[in-house]
Parts: C-alpha cells; structure tokens; sequence
C-alpha cells in the first residue's frame, strides 16, 4: 500500500509567503571581552550570576574631546539574571576618560560611571517576536553582547564640553597663555586696528612737543 505525501522542496516555511525573508537573519555568534555567555543559566527564571572582572576598553568610547582609550582597563560589576522573556543585566561600568578641557586645552582625566539595566530577549519569546531590532537587545546562540549597551551609557554620560576644573578661566585673550599661570595683573593693551598704524607712525613723539626744528 502506497502511502500519499507532499514533500517540499525549497519552498518557504508554513504561514510565511514564498521569498519573504525571516524576522531575524542568521547571526553569528558574538565574541569579545565584553560578551557574557548566559548558557549556564539554562533559561530558568531566577537563575543567574555575579559578573565581576575587569576588560580592556574598545576602540572609540567617547567623543570627540573626551573618551576613554582603547585597550585601559574597563570595570565590570554585574549581575546576571534569568526572567522569563530573557536575561537581565543590571549593575555598573567604570574607567577612566582622558580629555581636553573645553576653555584651556589643558590634558586632563574624568572617572567614568554608567550604571546598567539591560535586557536582552531570548529568541522566540514574545518580546523577540513584537518588538524591532533596535528597541530592545537580543541574545544571539545564549551570548549577550554588552558593547553597544556600554557605549551608550558611557557616550550619554560625558561632558560634551569637558574642563580640567569647574572654575577654569581658560586662555588670555590676548597671548593665549592659560589664565591660571599669569600673574594676577597681567593685562593687554587694547588698540582699534584702524587707530595701529596711526599710534605706530607717532610712538616716538613726545606729548605735547613739537616734532620739527623751528631754527
């Protein structure tokens, strides 16, 4: 007795139109310092674990006139949970920030903080499935991958114009040297450009005297 079956050869998934492409393309999994594999946690709400240890920084963690370098020593103390929908990650991030200052240009250094409250969905779950990519994190083969969460928190965090000191005087306008190291009557002339060359012509004039011989 022979037995009817349809087989399908290449064709699209159930439910989903012929060449419409899956919600989720294929990913590799993430690897790097700041990726944290969640595996252990079994996908048992309650389970999780203290991350504490310390990474070194990626590259571009800042902004223009501060940031923290590439490769210094970034600190973690997180707590990873399992909940139903995913993993949650709480805790804080530190390094330390090299910069210059906004009003005297003077190289200077910022302790950094960000504290985190992330949660990255497993696949799968409703979350994953009724949210875009970039409203919520994902878990990509049980690996949650912190650095784009960091470098957010860390690039909301900075000064956009850092100072070496909240009372710096920055530069004389004048000569440009920083107003900190100048003596407290250090003073400049003001001269109207147009006035220069006229003050120049008769600097060697005494006041008052007459400029020519009368004999």
């Amino acid at each position: 007795m022979t037995t009817n079956r349809r087989e399908h050869h290449g064709s699209s998934a159930p439910g989903r139109a012929a060449g419409a492409p899956a919600r989720h393309s294929h990913k590799y999994p993430p690897s790097g310092p700041l990726v944290i594999d969640i595996r252990d946690l079994g996908r048992q709400p309650g389970a999780g674990r203290d991350v504490v240890t310390q990474v070194p920084a990626p590259a571009d963690l800042g902004l223009e006139l501060i940031k923290i370098p590439q490769d210094s020593t970034l600190e973690l103390d997180l707590r990873v949970e399992s909940v139903a929908e995913g993993v949650l990650v709480t805790g804080t991030v530190r390094g330390t920030a090299v910069a210059e200052c906004g009003r005297c240009l003077t190289a200077t250094t910022e302790d950094v903080q960000v504290n985190l409250t992330e949660l990255f969905a497993y696949p799968g779950t409703k979350t994953d499935e009724t949210t875009e990519e970039d409203e919520v994190n994902r878990l990509v083969d049980d690996r949650a991958d912190l650095e784009a969460v960091i470098r957010n928190e860390i690039v909301t965090e900075l000064p956009l114009t850092p100072l070496c000191k909240p009372d710096c005087q920055g530069l004389c306008a004048g000569c440009g040297e920083r107003l900190e190291d100048l003596p407290e009557d250090h003073a400049h002339e003001l001269i109207d450009p147009r006035w220069a060359a006229l003050r120049e012509k008769f600097s060697g004039a005494e006041p008052g005297g007459d400029d020519h011989d009368d004999s």
